[in-house]
């Protein structure tokens, strides 16, 4: 009984590492996925959820409509003559890519930049929990125009983009370059001094 559930156990991990491993061929096949992980917090996962989710960018006249069609867009509740008021978010739209958003903000929180600059300055105004919707919301914004437009995110950063890649590329069965003198361009993100002059810039756009 025990040897038999080993080897059902051993078959999964083998099913879920190929799957992750073309999930991961995918994704480097993909410029869009890319593109999006130039955000800083947005990883191959996060990217490929939200752009299966979008289709054709082009079905979205503006990033509002982005947003709603995430369910990101908050309530809004009116009374007579009273002044409007928001709610939480609607909830509306594609449930795993709102969440994939959501969870892309908290990882951000946690990073130097302007969105976390956003996050902080949610979370004194009404606590975490709505900075992070907030920030995913701003991440929709951002997303849309970076797919309408063909731009990649404005304050990315190369080595950790390099870092990503690389990482990808492993999972989706490229050779290791370790033991070899020529490392690739993922390399520069081991480097300490690398690490902190790409923080220090996007720190200086973050206290800006």
């Amino acid at each position: 009984m025990i040897l038999r559930h080993a080897g059902e156990l051993d078959r999964l991990g083998a099913e879920l590492a190929e799957l992750d491993k073309s999930l991961a061929q995918k994704a480097l096949d993909d410029p869009q996925v890319k593109r999006l992980m130039t955000i800083t917090g947005v990883n191959a996962t996060v990217a490929m959820s939200v752009l299966a989710a979008i289709g054709d960018i082009k079905r979205f006249s503006s990033p509002q409509k982005l947003v709603s069609y995430f369910g990101l867009n908050p309530k809004v509740r009116q009374s007579g003559d009273k002044p409007a008021y928001h709610r939480r978010i609607s909830k509306q739209g594609r449930a795993h890519a709102r969440s994939m958003l959501v969870e892309a903000a908290w990882v951000i929180s946690g990073v130097p930049g302007p969105l976390r600059a956003f996050f902080v300055r949610i979370t004194n105004k009404g606590g975490k929990s709505m900075a992070a919707v907030a920030t995913a919301r701003k991440l929709a914004v951002i997303v849309w125009h970076m797919l309408s437009k063909d731009k990649d995110y404005t304050w990315s950063r190369p080595a950790l983009l390099q870092w990503k890649l690389r990482h990808l590329e492993l999972t989706a069965g490229h050779p290791s370059h370790r033991g070899r003198r020529q490392k690739g361009s993922a390399a520069a993100y081991s480097k300490k001094a690398v690490r902190e002059a790409e923080r220090e810039m996007v720190g200086q756009a973050e206290e800006a």
